[in-house]
């Protein structure tokens, strides 16, 4: 007897829809991909029972007429493709013909539609009905509606993998607040079980449209938004200052030609081009939005379309990362310009001091921007189905209020003391500031090395390693004559790397080394920035370090009169708090 045989065609459907439908969520992203390419300018979403017992999508696009209603829910039945080679040009988010198909092999599907100046049709059809579709007049005006109903209960097992109805619910949730980032001309609307949860109308923009998710819509004061662009591609960058940021990538998007995919390098482009603005181990708040040529990508990569390869990645990479790099710059010297009070130049007032020694309009910082800064993500969220993955802007708004009693910094600092075997504290112009006495020595050295002021030191046994790929190589040879001013001289040996020289102070050993050196690749155009931060947080003073008072003055000093009181990875170097808010602090006002 044959070991293999053909599947009932009743139930291979039912298998293949588990590649596009896996859960509610699914549903709701196939139905808004087809409401989207319809030309839609307003979709409302329905849920019932978190999408387990209803998802319904509607739209005003343009509708099908009977014959094309007739067809639309069979295997690769598509108006967007004609043959594979028009894979290559494809615009619109779906193209395969899978979504209605799957939809119907899992559950009771329902579809009313209507084209402009034709009759409005009903469809009806589920599992097992191949031949038994059912169409109808209906009633309703140009467009679609389409709705899936009690998923699963045709395949019991399947079902029983589903999430609790409001975990489902805030999938389903997430799932629309990324098509509406995407989308900002197309009104939004979703209800659960009768109860209105979101809407997004109209935007001017993607940063007004990404500022409407916010909580409060008052948040969109800390965003803002860059246009780079290349040989066949634009992108539109909207990113959070250095106020909003979070421990984890999960406020971190990227959209290509409208649809959200999975690409972790295109992330670290971003936090490249971030370096050096944000605290060490946090991740900026934003999205990209790539438009690109779709003859130089290929979205067919994914069952779900979640992923995409591009035939130039460093080139988008490489943009992205140097326009933000730029952006940032520009803002910090345009924030300590206005920021700088009486006395201080304007880069020290630039500082962003995180948090505050006790004072009270600054204090809000320790809370609101630490790890508990974003609500939990909705893939998270258990029951809580309008749990959101974008920060508070009240809570924000607190974490940025003005310092009190600001007055004019005069003199020279006075260099007080130490504290914790890690702050130096320096009295200035009637305030107390606290320095970390590491960051601030890592930003002179940095400063030196930028500069450089770098010393290196030769080798008596050189480090041998071989790159991991061809692109770890053509970067180092390309990038090794800058690396060499930074006192890291590398040259060929063979297939592989010898390593002459390091800068003074090195600490790690071989293998460490050459893993250090591999990973600048991936660091775009900041790699020498990236090395430089390095060699100085190993050069450092340590915290517990003990300096003498005349060291300890003169870094104080110093560190105080940097253009940019941060380390290189971004952490501020001092604190400050006013003699006022300690009066306040012991009631003595």
């Amino acid at each position: 007897m044959a070991a293999i045989r053909v599947l009932p065609s009743d139930e291979a459907r039912k298998i293949a829809a588990g590649e596009v439908v896996d859960r509610p969520a699914a549903l709701v992203r196939e139905f808004l991909d087809n409401a989207i390419d319809s030309g839609a300018l307003s979709i409302e979403v329905l849920l019932e029972g978190g999408g387990r017992r209803k998802v319904e999508v509607s739209d005003d696009g343009r509708g099908m007429e009977r014959d094309d209603l007739e067809i639309c829910w069979l295997p690769h039945a598509t108006s967007k493709i004609r043959s594979l080679g028009d894979l290559s040009f494809a615009r619109t988010l779906g193209f395969r013909g899978e979504a209605l198909a799957a939809a119907a092999a899992v559950s009771k599907l329902e579809i009313a539609s209507c084209a402009k100046g034709a009759e409005a049709w009903r469809l009806e059809v589920g599992p097992g009905e191949a031949a038994g579709a059912r169409i109808e007049r209906a009633a309703r005006t140009r467009g679609s509606t389409v709705r899936a109903l009690n998923l699963f209960d045709s395949t019991p097992a399947r079902k029983g993998f589903l999430k609790r109805e409001g975990s489902e619910g805030a999938l389903c949730r997430q799932v629309l607040v990324e098509k509406a980032l995407a989308f900002p001309e197309i009104a939004f609307r979703l209800a659960q079980d009768g109860r209105p949860k979101d809407f997004f109308p109209v935007a001017g923009s993607l940063k007004e449209r990404f500022a409407a998710a916010l909580p409060d819509a008052r948040g969109k004061s800390f965003l803002h938004e860059i246009r780079v662009a290349g040989d066949g591609f634009r992108a539109d960058v909207v990113i959070g200052g250095p106020e909003l940021f979070r421990a984890d990538r999960r406020a971190l998007h990227v959209f290509a030609n409208g649809r959200r995919i999975q690409d972790y390098y295109l992330m670290l482009a971003v936090e490249n081009g971030a370096r050096g603005f944000f605290p060490n181990g946090t991740h900026p708040v934003g999205a990209v939005f790539l438009d690109i040529d779709p003859a130089l990508a290929d979205f067919n990569v994914h069952p779900a379309k979640r992923e995409a390869r591009f035939r130039d990645a460093a080139a988008i990479h490489q943009a992205v990362s140097e326009g933000l790099r730029d952006f940032f710059r520009r803002l910090g010297l345009k924030s300590g310009a206005a920021a700088a009070p009486a006395g201080r130049s304007a880069g020290a007032g630039a500082s962003l001091a995180f948090e505050a020694l006790g004072d009270p309009a600054r204090g809000a910082r320790r809370e609101a921007l630490g790890e508990g800064f974003f609500p939990e993500p909705a893939s998270r969220a258990g029951e809580r189905a309008d749990a959101g993955f974008f920060p508070s802007a009240a809570k924000v708004a607190a974490a940025v209020a003005p310092v009190a009693d600001e007055v004019p910094l005069y003199g020279e600092p006075r260099f007080a003391g130490r504290a914790f075997g890690l702050f130096l504290l320096a009295e200035w112009g009637g305030r107390l500031f606290a320095i970390d006495q590491h960051a601030a020595h890592e930003r002179i050295l940095y400063d030196r090395f930028m500069s450089g002021e770098i010393p290196a030191q030769e080798l008596l046994v050189p480090i041998f390693f071989v790159a991991e790929s061809a692109d770890d190589d053509g970067f180092i040879e390309a990038r090794r004559g800058e690396l060499a001013r930074m006192a890291l001289a590398i040259e060929r040996d063979g297939d592989g790397w010898r390593v002459d020289s390091l800068p003074v102070g090195w600490k790690l050993g071989d293998s460490e080394t050459a893993r250090e050196i591999l990973a600048l690749s991936r660091s775009g155009a900041s790699a020498v920035e990236r090395w430089a931060a390095l060699c100085c947080c190993h050069q450092a003073t340590r915290d517990g370090d003990y300096l003498d008072d005349a060291t300890a003055a003169s870094l104080a000093r110093e560190a105080l009169s940097l253009p940019d009181p941060r380390c290189p990875h971004g952490r501020p170097i001092w604190a400050e708090i006013s003699r006022e808010a300690l009066l306040r602090a012991v009631r003595r006002t």
